[in-house]
């Protein structure tokens, strides 16, 4: 069962950020004959067409229209961002002898899993020549930049707890001379670095995942969340095939800062793509707010393993294991969207499909994160549950899941997408 976890190690090795991971989606969708729209440009859709449109780059929809007449929306969506370090606009400064490298933090990460490992920069530069904005992925891939940390003889309190603070801890160094980053990053993207005007780069971990436990039964990786549950919707999406549903895979940017951006999901994307799917079948408004209360979405975003050292952390009775199959999120305040009906249908879906399932809700004494489910359906208003997977350490640099749960839900995904629910 660890093959295919083997090639989501791949997978995460092509997306060191979310740009990179949406061309890597894009890249599989086209060797399964899909076709690029464009939000700008008109659409011609037809009946067992597959179809994808990406917004800034960094978030993707992809469809598969029926061969037939269809009722509904059948959703998983995912997250491309994982919390990192993003270069200031002017990011050069000269420090010790030292060039160092102003960032900003970008979402809630473990800031100490960042230090004293080999880091690059990935992300995208925009030209513009002629009127004419063009924008380029850019990976710098080799080992580039550390962030150092403060020898124990300095800092005696390092371990009793340290309070990191982000303009002074987390700069990472360059070595060479000033401009010679912006020399690297145009050298990569093959272009003059006076064309540059602007860009969005961070760093990435470079360590590349890995199976390990002595069943190779668990694998450690950068951005296990959420790309673990990119990948695994995405091949579901992609071994279904054409259903008697619109089959949708969608996988957007800026959750770990609340989704709020045009590319978000929060945004308008989803509900623009479905309503343009509509429109383009030939079908009234009042059909598709038809389809829509037939539809359902999945919101799959990670969570939290026991951790067998704070084993405490844990609900006493909601906990979930690693290898232990899709878990299924529910929140009493609907942090998450899971409710009796949603919570019903996976089940049923996991039943369907001969995976294991397990619930999880946070400790009621502590307060867990949110997702993407009820942020997307402040435009798309669906049945919805909030679905997952089991991982460790979420928000390091270097996360660690279960390697067999990758085909599970790989399984769950198609079992999903091929499924006809009466709600």
């Amino acid at each position: 069962m660890v093959e295919n976890t083997v090639e989501l190690i791949g997978f995460i090795a092509e997306s060191p950020d979310c740009y990179h991971a949406v061309n890597a989606a894009k890249k599989k969708l086209d060797e399964n004959g899909f076709k690029q729209l464009f939000e700008e440009k008109e659409w011609d859709i037809s009946r067992g067409g597959k179809y994808y449109v990406i917004r800034n780059f960094s978030s993707i929809i992809a469809f598969c229209m029926p061969e037939r007449e269809y009722d509904r929306f059948m959703i998983c969506a995912s997250h491309t961002d994982s919390p990192s370090f993003k270069l200031k606009p002017d990011f050069e400064t000269e420090s010790g002898g030292m060039i160092k490298i102003g960032v900003e933090g970008y979402g809630g990460m473990i800031m100490s899993t960042w230090m004293d490992r080999p880091l690059s920069v990935s992300g995208r530069v925009v030209t513009l020549e002629d009127g004419k904005l063009e924008t380029c992925l850019v990976n710098i891939d080799r080992d580039l930049l550390v962030i150092p940390s403060l020898a124990v003889h300095m800092n005696r309190e390092a371990n009793k707890g340290y309070e990191f603070n982000i303009a002074r801890d987390m700069c990472p160094i360059a070595g060479g001379k000033s401009g010679a980053l912006m020399d690297i990053i145009a050298n990569a993207a093959n272009l003059d670095k006076d064309k540059i005007k602007g860009f969005d780069l961070s760093l990435y971990n470079r360590m590349r995942g890995t199976l390990l436990g002595i069943s190779n039964e668990y694998f450690s990786a950068p951005r296990i969340d959420d790309l673990q549950c990119v990948y695994t919707t995405l091949e579901g999406f992609l071994k279904c095939g054409i259903s008697d549903n619109v089959t949708v895979f969608a996988a957007f940017d800026n959750e770990e800062v609340g989704s709020g951006t045009k590319q978000g999901a929060k945004s308008g994307f989803l509900r623009d793509t479905l309503e343009r799917i509509n429109e383009e079948s030939g079908k009234s408004g009042s059909e598709y707010k038809r389809s829509i209360a037939k539809s359902f979405m999945l919101s799959c975003d990670n969570a939290h393993a026991v951790h067998p050292n704070h084993v405490d952390k844990s609900d006493g009775l909601n906990r979930v294991y690693m290898n232990g199959g899709v878990v299924i999120k529910y929140n009493a305040n609907q942090r998450y969207t899971t409710d009796a009906v949603s919570e019903s249908v996976v089940k049923y879906i996991c039943e369907k499909a001969g995976v294991p399932y397990q619930m999880y809700a946070n400790r009621s004494d502590m307060p867990g994160g949110s997702t993407l489910g009820n942020l997307s359906n402040e435009k798309v208003s669906l049945n919805t549950a909030d679905i997952g997977l089991a991982q460790l350490a979420m928000h390091s640099s270097y996360e660690t899941a279960g390697s067999r749960d990758t085909s599970i839900m790989i399984d769950f995904a198609k079992e999903f997408y091929g499924s006809k629910i009466a709600i």
